[in-house]
């Protein structure tokens, strides 16, 4: 059967593709709690850089699978290298972000994108905006003032991290959604990675520490979490429709609380349940209206988190 065949028989299968995608957020989860366990002894720069090298391994599979270098041209390099800068700058505040903060609340402030992408969307892209989306965009906004919970003045910074990175990410896929009408997805993935691990290799003169083995394993763990998340993603899709799926990739914010409790002991306060709570029902819902308005084929084109 051929993956269109697939997609457009996803209602036979709703189940894997619930399944698919809760467990590809449970891998995303994982991956991030190794990413802030990481922070404790390296600097984002060298974390990004090695957790780098082994993302581009199964890039590389994917590129040699897609046609090689033929796959890999592209009409507009400029698009690619903004890309590839708003990726760096969200990586690097979304890591250390999980430094300072709980992994659940810097996730679930992560997952603000969709709020981001809905007010973005109209003054960059034209289109157009209701006043219901407005609305949730507002509402999520203030789940996120919920969750910094002002007084704390250590969480008041920490919290811009998460929040600049989920800005970022929405730029980023503000731009794919143009970018995807010209370039491919093995380009598109190629020059961003290729990207980021330029930028942080330029770092590694000046915060580089040696590696013990055991690191080394953590980084590909790292690396290979990435991978298996991304072919869940892609199964999900397989099996089921966007408006299905999409919602639950926002368990990851429980699979973050239990491992933040489990290797942390973070126990979240009310309010920040609450505030985690109406960012993610602001979000789903805006996924909601998105449906209504955009047709099937380009709907949700962009990651809720990436």
């Amino acid at each position: 059967m051929s993956e269109l065949g697939s997609i457009e028989g996803a209602s036979s299968a709703p189940k894997k593709a619930i399944i698919a995608m809760v467990l590809g957020a449970a891998v995303l989860a994982a991956n991030d709690a190794v990413l802030k366990w990481l922070t404790n002894d390296y600097h984002v720069g060298q974390i990004i850089f090695c957790r780098g090298i082994f993302v581009s391994l199964p890039l590389t599979m994917l590129i040699w699978n897609a046609g090689g270098l033929k796959s890999l041209r592209t009409v507009n390099p400029t698009g690619h290298a903004l890309r590839a800068a708003l990726v760096i700058v969200g990586t690097f505040f979304f890591i250390s972000g999980l430094a300072y903060l709980p992994l659940a609340e810097a996730i679930a402030i992560a997952f603000a994108g969709p709020l981001f992408i809905t007010a973005l969307a109209q003054p960059l892209l034209g289109e157009r905006v209701g006043w219901r989306r407005w609305s949730a965009v507002l509402t999520g906004f203030i789940g996120i003032l919920l969750i910094v919970r002002p007084g704390n003045a250590v969480i008041q910074w920490a919290v811009l991290l998460p929040l600049m990175a989920s800005l970022a990410g929405a730029l980023r896929d503000l731009l794919t959604r143009h970018l995807s009408s010209q370039e491919n997805t093995v380009a598109l993935l190629f020059y961003t990675t290729i990207g980021v691990i330029f930028a942080s290799l330029a770092t590694i003169p000046f915060i580089w520490i040696p590696v013990p083995l055991v690191d080394w394993g953590w980084f590909a763990t790292c690396g290979f979490l990435v991978g298996f998340a991304h072919f869940l993603m892609i199964e999900t899709f397989r099996y089921g429709e966007a408006t299905l799926v999409a919602p639950f990739k926002y368990s990851g914010v429980i699979w973050a609380g239990l491992l933040g409790y489990l290797i942390w002991g973070d126990i979240p306060g009310l309010t920040a349940v609450i505030g985690v709570i109406i960012v993610i029902l602001s979000g789903i819902y805006i996924l909601h209206r998105e449906q209504i308005h955009r047709p099937k084929s380009s709907l949700l084109k962009y990651n809720v988190r990436k």
